[in-house]
């Protein structure tokens, strides 16, 4: 059940709402649980049994961890001073053992379903090169709905409760409600325990500008997502899809093509779960900052899929690069090298981690391993040469602060997207390079003949130009700090309700479905 589609929006979210605002306060969250289990059964089946399970786990161990913390401070007051400290580490085993058995059942079952078959397809391969005779079947395995991000929310609310940011949840079918809401199950964004339990379990009344901002945010999305990005897949998809029939101006136009559309289609998607939220009184987090304004890769991943960034930024960056073993290395290649170059080590392995599980995270292909590398090698080059960029631009009197040099750290940014763009939705890395060579091919740049292969008439052309433009103001004046949610609030109720009837009409008559358009799934959805 798609979130784009009439079923969710017309009918099932609609039934939610009004169940939830009849219901009384305290049992509201009950309606949202019997919401989230009636939508899994629907677009996962079965497999809701899985989720059911990783929560009963996760709420088993949480709960563990926080009975050892209660009673060991409890304990700890009646001893002896010199007894503490032993104390205490055996108790830190004891919880680490508990947060290791829940995070390796919740990661490993996610390894198990979604790489089984990656990592079994290349250990035959190495098998077969060698001459080895034996050989690791083939499963047919099935993905629970969202199990990438319902797993993240997981552990991360396992390690909180480790590191004793909040207590454990008491109730189970609480955790489970937070494990399977069902507007972040599909594609996030990444919810945190602190951030979004407390705005489930507590109910909410009806607020006007939050029911009204919600409609907004879904109108918005459904924009975003049935005008441009569906109305680009058909573009899209045919150039690379038969990558080796073009070349050049086809393949650069693709390319953007694609970075535009997985933008609109994600963030489209986000809103819709963001408003549908919104509207039962609930705000998620942020997962997008208009993310192409910024002057380096960096920023563009603090921008791009916020939560994903910041669980690896606190779960595998944090915990690797400020461990005592690396602390340790850094102090130590401090006596052979200089300050700057001794504190990059740890970071620098840090993001190794970070960069191939974000390349991991988003699929079993090596495809998107090398997406996450390329990233990463991106960001360590930057690292290392910033002392001899920061001497070369005082050499020449380059101001680093000034518009000229924003703008051009603006287009190398672009760049550098763009290509990784091309390695995540090409077929093979061999057809990325492929594709990428085509781009510096002279005589692939003379025809356009391309655009007669795609079921787009001039009409539609116009019209992505046009939308894309919309969007691109949009961002522009959210960067300069215009809320253009609240001007459009603050209008009269006639020119209000104009724009909200106008936007409905908009994605009505200009949405790509119907005769000569296919249906396109969330991308992210499948990740």
């Amino acid at each position: 059940m798609q979130y784009n589609s009439f079923v969710f929006l017309g009918l099932f979210f609609v039934l939610v709402l009004l169940a939830y605002y009849i219901a009384p306060l305290k049992a509201r969250w009950c309606v949202l649980l019997g919401a989230s289990i009636v939508y899994y059964l629907i677009s996962g089946h079965w497999l809701i049994v899985i989720v059911a399970g990783t929560a009963l786990v996760v709420y088993g161990a949480a709960r563990r961890i926080d009975r050892i913390s209660t009673e060991a401070k409890a304990k700890r007051k009646q001893l002896p001073k010199e007894e503490r400290k032993a104390f205490k580490q055996q108790v830190a085993r004891k919880k680490k053992h508990v947060l290791a058995a829940a995070c390796i059942f919740c990661i490993g079952l996610l390894l198990f379903l979604k790489y089984f078959n990656f990592v079994g397809g290349n250990i035959n391969h190495i098998f077969e090169t060698v001459g080895w005779a034996g050989r690791i079947p083939f499963l047919k395995l099935f993905l629970p709905l969202g199990i990438s991000f319902y797993s993240m929310s997981a552990v991360s609310y396992l390690a909180d409760v480790y590191w004793e940011k909040y207590p454990a949840e008491k109730n189970y079918l609480k955790m489970l409600l937070f494990l399977t809401f069902f507007p972040v199950v599909v594609e996030g964004p990444i919810s945190r325990f602190d951030q979004l339990g407390h705005q489930l379990f507590e109910g909410h009344r009806f607020d006007y500008q939050k029911f009204t901002y919600g409609a907004q945010r879904i109108i918005w999305g459904l924009f975003k997502k049935v005008v441009i990005a569906d109305r680009l897949n058909m573009f899209v998809s045919v150039i690379f899809n038969g990558s080796e029939n073009y070349g050049g101006a086809a393949v650069f136009f693709a390319i953007i093509g694609y970075t535009v559309q997985l933008y609109t289609d994600f963030s489209g998607c986000i809103d819709i779960a963001a408003g549908c939220a919104q509207m039962l009184g609930i705000d998620l987090a942020s997962n997008f900052e208009q993310p192409f304004f910024s002057r380096n890769v960096n920023e563009f991943w603090r921008r791009w899929h916020i939560t994903l960034g910041a669980w690896l930024r606190d779960y595998i960056f944090y915990p690797i690069s400020l461990s005592k073993f690396f602390q340790k290395i850094s102090k130590g290649a401090r006596k052979h090298m200089n300050e700057y170059y001794a504190q990059t080590i740890p970071p620098m392995v840090a993001l190794f981690a970070v960069w191939f599980i974000c390349g991991l995270w988003h699929g079993a292909e090596w495809k998107y391993i090398v997406y996450g590398l390329y990233y990463y090698a991106i960001m360590v080059v930057g690292m290392l040469a910033e002392p001899l960029f920061h001497k070369v631009c005082t050499a020449l009197h380059i101001n680093r602060s000034g518009k000229g040099f924003g703008v051009f750290q603006l287009i190398r940014t672009l760049v550098f997207v763009n290509i990784g763009m091309l390695i995540f939705n090409a077929k093979t890395l061999t057809v990325a390079g492929s594709m990428f060579v085509s781009l510096f091919e002279p005589a692939k740049w003379t025809s356009f003949a391309f655009v007669k292969d795609v079921a787009l008439n001039h009409y539609d052309y116009i019209l992505l130009i046009l939308c894309t433009a919309l969007v691109l103001i949009v961002d522009i004046c959210k960067e300069k700090g215009i809320c253009m949610r609240d001007r459009i609030a603050a209008m009269h109720f006639p020119a209000r309700t104009a724009i909200y009837i106008g936007a409905i009409v908009c994605v009505a008559i200009f949405g790509a479905y119907g005769p000569g358009y296919g249906a396109v799934d969330f991308i992210y959805a499948q990740f």
